[in-house]
């Protein structure tokens, strides 16, 4: 069968490009403006082609390197490859030289899909409340309208466009309805998920998250399509038991981004969703430092939790409460759910660690950029370029491999 290719737009650190890898899905390029996730997709093709061309001891070797150098592992991939990645802002200003990379990487084969989302701020419940002019004035309302330019100058046969629920409402639907005249002016029909309040969540694709996306499939009018039909699936794991149980204990502060052994063998969970997938240690398991007073109000947090309540922060006793805005701040602190799934991991883990403590007590910390990774559904062998707060982020930004991976596998279907 002829090769699929596609283009990744605000590519972050490839959360949704690795879903299209895995289904054999080609990369011609990745766009993105940060360069830690930049870096973290080079790093991640390095890994890709390795794996392809039998030489996947070299990435082994980087991941258990106590000195690691990406720019010798990008090295020992093709140059174009390292080259297709690139770390651009889309804007008016950019296009023609992005235009041209890809051309060039393009030498004259066909873009099957595009997938990629802008920012999600602009759209977001939480990025309007904060600021005094709801966003309204925010450019990237309006990143949509390059996004379009892509799927005129490319003329790929789908489109895969990735966000946050708040997309729906935002200035009272206005930004979606242009969104959907833009594309269909550009020759392409696209829709929503069909049912009431048409978005996906990622808990359903086999992710333990409650993680709620706006996922907009579009095709070429021509190809007469109609969105597809995702089966749930809804696994009976737990976070504590399945997806953390074999990582090292470690407390607050304490951890490295070096190779650590596992404690334990992989549980069932660990093999479906592929993170544990062939190699015998794990990076990036470190948790960040904590004061006193966090440290405290994380163990009443943990006793909370276990007595069946949520900490409300205005009832912690005076001494511990530090903040003037109470209610802002009122929800602050949250357990990650042991016996369950994990409530949405954002981009602002990378900030505090306060709205994702560890369930465990005795470990009393918030989590691991390994465990935020793990429940993201990334496999352990990726690794996050950077410092522990820039993977913290990128990992906020993602869209989890396992649903982008079901995503695309119906694509496929639907191209071929």
């Amino acid at each position: 069968m002829e090769e699929l290719n596609f283009i990744d737009l605000f590519a972050g650190a490839g959360g949704l490009s690795e879903g299209f890898v895995r289904n054999g899905y080609n990369p011609i390029a990745h766009v993105e403006m940060n360069k830690d996730a930049c870096d973290t997709i080079k790093t991640r093709t390095s890994f890709h082609w390795l794996m392809q061309n039998n030489k996947e001891q070299v990435y082994y070797n980087y991941l258990k390197s106590k000195a690691k150098n990406k720019h010798d592992l990008w090295r020992s991939i093709p140059e174009n490859l390292i080259n297709s990645v690139i770390n651009r802002e889309i804007s008016e200003e950019s296009l023609p030289e992005i235009f041209e990379i890809i051309d060039n990487e393009l030498a004259g084969r066909k873009v099957d899909v595009i997938i990629g989302g802008p920012p999600c701020q602009a759209y977001s419940v939480v990025g309007r409340a904060r600021d005094p002019n709801r966003m309204k004035k925010d450019a990237r309302n309006f990143l949509y309208k390059y996004y379009v330019e892509f799927l005129k100058r490319y003329q790929p046969k789908m489109f895969v466009f990735e966000n946050v629920p708040g997309i729906l409402s935002a200035k009272n639907g206005v930004h979606l309805e242009n969104i959907f005249k833009a594309v269909r002016k550009a020759g392409y029909e696209l829709s929503l998920p069909m049912n009431k309040k048409q978005v996906l969540n990622a808990k359903n694709f086999g992710v333990l998250q409650d993680r709620k996306r706006v996922i907009i499939i579009g095709w070429k009018r021509e190809l007469d399509f109609t969105y597809p039909d995702f089966e749930e699936e809804i696994y009976d794991f737990e976070i504590q038991k399945d997806l953390f149980s074999d990582l090292k204990k470690i407390k607050n502060g304490e951890g490295t981004f070096n190779a650590i052994k596992y404690v334990k063998e992989s549980t069932e969970y660990l093999k479906i969703a592929k993170i544990r997938n062939g190699i015998d240690v794990v990076t990036q398991h470190i948790a960040r430092p904590n004061n006193d007073n966090d440290l405290e109000i994380y163990r009443i947090a943990v006793d909370e939790w276990n007595s069946g309540k949520r900490l409300d922060y205005t009832s912690l006793p005076s001494r511990l409460i530090t903040h003037n805005n109470l209610d802002s701040f009122k929800n602050r602190f949250q357990v990650v759910n042991g016996k369950g799934i994990s409530h949405t991991v954002v981009a602002h883990i990378a900030m505090d660690g306060h709205y994702y403590i560890h369930p465990d007590k005795k470990q009393n910390r918030s989590i691991t950029v390994r465990e935020a990774a793990r429940i993201q559904s990334f496999p352990d062998d990726y690794f996050f370029e950077g410092s522990r707060t820039a993977a913290f982020k990128q990992i906020g930004n993602a869209v989890p491999p396992l649903m982008a991976e079901k995503i695309a596998k119906k694509i496929k279907g639907m191209l071929r």
